[in-house]
């Protein structure tokens, strides 16, 4: 079964990193405030990003390495300015 990593833009302007084997229907469950605390406390806007793995390992390995990220990175991300994703992976590393 697939596994997806997601991240969704809430309306603080966060944002929210989890997974799911149904990135949508979670967006639902979030919307409707029974998600997490974070989504709770400032709801979801809108779903700005999704990658798929093969597995529930790899899914919860890259949700823990993303939601480490900066909100600058994930942002780069979900823009898909993989150019500045570098940029900004670069600074962190000097």
């Amino acid at each position: 079964m697939t596994h997806y990593v997601y991240m969704l833009l809430l309306q603080n302007g966060q944002i929210y990193v989890g997974s799911s084997t149904n990135p949508q229907q979670r967006f639902k469950t979030h919307l409707a405030g029974e998600g997490s605390v974070a989504t709770r406390r400032s709801r979801p806007i809108k779903i700005v990003y999704t990658e798929p793995h093969p597995d529930l390992t790899s899914a919860i390995r890259r949700e823990r390495q993303l939601k480490k990220w900066s909100h600058a990175k994930k942002q780069a991300m979900a823009d898909g300015e993989l150019s500045k994703l570098k940029r900004l992976s670069k600074r962190r590393q000097k």
